[in-house]
Order: structure tokens, then C-alpha cells, then sequence
């Protein structure tokens, strides 16, 4: 299959690294989507509570490199709009 042992070292590595970004960007997905239900609820302190979670993760994912800088500031900065608009509507 492969020319060369190096060639099959390196598919090896992509295909661990590939599981690994897919279960971090999954992660992101998925708390992003529990804090927007949160937002959708009303409920303060699961809000800030998944907020924070959701961050976290971003944060984690952007300095593993499974995300671009400019990706992660941008889910940051719209995440920090819902938050805020959140709390401006109490």
C-alpha cells in the first residue's frame, strides 16, 4: 500500500490526529449548543455556568491547533454577544 515505512508512520499519525481534532471540535460543538439552550431558558447560572465551559473548550482547542487564532476568537466573540445580550435583557 504504502512506498515507504515513513509514508505508513506518517498515515498512522494523521489518523490518530484526525480522531483526536474530531472528538475536540465535537466537544466544542457540543457545549456551544448546551449553552445556547441554556440561553433559550433563561436560567442564569446554568448560562454562566456553560458559558464558561464552552470557552474553556475553546480556548483548549485553539492552543492544540484543531482551530485557527482567528477561529477561536471569533466563536469567543460571538459566544461573549449572546452572553451579554443575555445579561442586558435582565
Amino acid at each position: 500500500m504504502f512506498n515507504t515505512s515513513s509514508a505508513a508512520k506518517r498515515e498512522r499519525q494523521n489518523e490518530k490526529r484526525r480522531l483526536r481534532n474530531r472528538e475536540t471540535k465535537s466537544a466544542v460543538r457540543t457545549a456551544v449548543k448546551k449553552f445556547q439552550i441554556a440561553a433559550q431558558a433563561k436560567d442564569n447560572d446554568l448560562v454562566k455556568e456553560k458559558y464558561d465551559l464552552a470557552i474553556k473548550l475553546i480556548d483548549t482547542a485553539g492552543s492544540k491547533g484543531v482551530y485557527h487564532a482567528n477561529t477561536v476568537s471569533r466563536k469567543k466573540s460571538r459566544l461573549h454577544a449572546q452572553y451579554n445580550a443575555l445579561q442586558k435583557a435582565e
